[in-house]
């Protein structure tokens, strides 16, 4: 028994492929889509129920759209078809597999009531899946419902295959997302004519302005430099033929204006997105900032700076004395040849420390400083490095004043000593006309404080934060004193490497006030 073959049927048939048709252009989910699909060959079919079954990347078969069938017989099928082996030549082997395996189900579940007819979907002539659908034994399918069951899969094919290339250009489009929004330099992307319709969020924290605020303004309402230091201007490189080619990156290098009026230098890199004719899609510009970079090239010029004079002066003494001790035409008195040799020794000395110095900063920027932690009893090493200095001076008394029972605690006694030696150096240096030098010591429940205090003029508290910088030295300590400013900021490394923390007392009312405190060992 034959469906009556109604006058418009192939009316009907138009229109329901139509209504496919418009679904694929119109939804971009590709459930929702399947879905209707199989509603609509269920209906044009005559169809109880159907399936859409899913073929992986890797193999494997899922059910991804059903239509009139229980949870139940779902749950069953996804373990039967994963049980369905992988071929090389699946719509040979696999789909009629499925086939037979669905029929089956279908007579078993009815009692023999539905039968059904699957047909694969195909895409670049790949099978991609089946599309199922089941009816009463008594509306057998004919040729020509095989034959419209199969416009049905040819259109849930070019539905799958559009939904894959959706969801690749989705997640394409959210991977770009994701790397513009996490990189660390300020990306902007425009259109030819100079407007921007991309900001990454590090551009708009470089430039002090919200990304919806930069959105569709003119490049040159958005970079602007105080001065180029580097390169030419984008509008100077567009005016001499830029871009020549698709490679053709342009740099240019200055002090940005920011939004608040505030200047920050950076490196621009702008580069052209052509399409394969040559035209001019976008301009992609990527903002860098470059503090660090000058910072390093003036720390670089000072290290030069102050390196040479420091090593310049003993050099020169060194050299001078040795010269003059050489002297064929003179005769020494023993007392000027000692006295000559001292001097000598103290700049070959001077000369070591500064070595160790650089030696030692070199290796805080690599952040390898050593340190050796033992029993240390800074009472002890106080008085040890308060005697040797006064043998050095005259002008000043050098005291130590530390409690009785002062506590042990853990550090490098080499490190340590360097602290001390530093400050009492200081102390001495920075107090031309001499005065008490005192050297305490103060016992805290969970540390011990080291202070190391003198009667020269003392700190302007300008300058207070900078002490400890590398290479800092006052204007007046460049006029008046040698030195390399490594002294305190090795300090500060070592102290700190100790768990400890290091200060310049603000209060003290005469001379300067070096503090430092060390963590007490834990006791019990």
């Amino acid at each position: 028994m034959h469906l009556p073959m109604l006058p418009d049927y192939r009316v009907r048939q138009r229109d329901f492929l139509l209504e496919i048709a418009r679904a694929i252009t119109q939804e971009l989910d590709l459930d929702k889509l399947l879905k209707r699909i199989l509603q609509l060959s269920a209906d044009m079919l005559f169809g109880q129920a159907g399936l859409i079954i899913l073929r992986g990347e890797d193999g494997g078969w899922k059910v991804v759209a059903s239509h009139g069938l229980s949870s139940k017989l779902l749950e069953y099928l996804d373990p039967v078809l994963a049980e369905v082996p992988d071929n090389e030549d699946p719509a040979r082997f696999e789909i009629p597999q499925i086939n037979q395996l669905l029929q089956r189900i279908a007579r078993r579940a009815s009692l023999g009531l539905l039968s059904g007819v699957g047909l694969p979907l195909i895409a670049h002539n790949q099978v991609i899946g089946v599309i199922f659908i089941f009816r009463a034994q008594q509306g057998a399918f004919t040729k020509n419902d095989t034959q419209l069951l199969q416009s049905f899969a040819d259109q849930a094919a070019i539905a799958v295959q559009n939904a894959k290339l959706y969801t690749e250009i989705s997640q394409e489009k959210q991977r770009m997302d994701a790397m513009l929004d996490s990189v660390a330099d300020g990306i902007l992307i425009m259109t030819p004519d100079h407007v921007i319709e991309r900001v990454n969020p590090a551009f708009a924290r470089l430039y002090g302005q919200s990304i919806e605020e930069i959105l569709n303004c003119n490049h040159n309402e958005v970079i602007r430099f105080t001065k180029i230091e580097h390169g030419n201007s984008l509008d100077d490189a567009e005016a001499g033929g830029w871009p020549l080619s698709p490679q053709a990156t342009l740099y240019v290098e200055g002090d940005l204006i920011c939004s608040d009026q505030s200047s920050v230098p950076v490196g621009v890199t702008y580069a052209p997105l052509l399409s394969l004719e040559g035209r001019l899609i976008n301009i992609i510009a990527s903002a860098r900032d470059i503090s660090h970079f000058r910072e390093a090239e003036e720390i670089k010029s000072t290290f030069i700076s102050v390196v040479s004079h420091e090593l310049k002066t003993p050099v020169a003494l060194i050299k001078g004395y040795v010269s003059t001790l050489r002297r064929d035409d003179a005769d020494w008195h023993r007392d000027v040849i000692a006295d000559s040799l001292g001097v000598i020794e103290d700049e070959a000395d001077r000369l070591a420390e500064l070595i160790d110095n650089l030696l030692d900063a070199t290796r805080l920027e690599a952040g390898v400083l050593p340190i050796k932690f033992t029993d240390l009893s800074l009472h002890t090493l106080s008085v040890r490095l308060a005697e040797r200095f006064q043998t050095q001076t005259e002008k000043h008394q050098i005291k130590v004043e530390f409690p009785d029972n002062f506590p042990l605690v853990m550090g490098d006694e080499a490190r340590i000593s360097q602290v001390l030696y530093n400050l009492l150096s200081n102390a001495i240096k920075y107090s031309h006309h001499g005065g008490e030098v005192v050297l305490s010591g103060e016992v805290k429940p969970d540390q011990i404080i080291i202070c190391v205090r003198d009667e020269g003029p003392g700190i302007a508290l300008g300058e207070i934060p900078h002490i400890f910088d590398r290479f800092y030295r006052s204007e007046d300590a460049q006029r008046k004193t040698a030195g390399a400013g490594l002294g305190l900021y090795l300090a500060r490394a070592v102290i700190e490497a100790h768990n400890g923390t290091i200060w310049a007392d603000p209060k003290n009312k005469s001379g300067a006030r070096i503090c430092f405190s060390l963590p007490r060992p834990e006791t019990g």
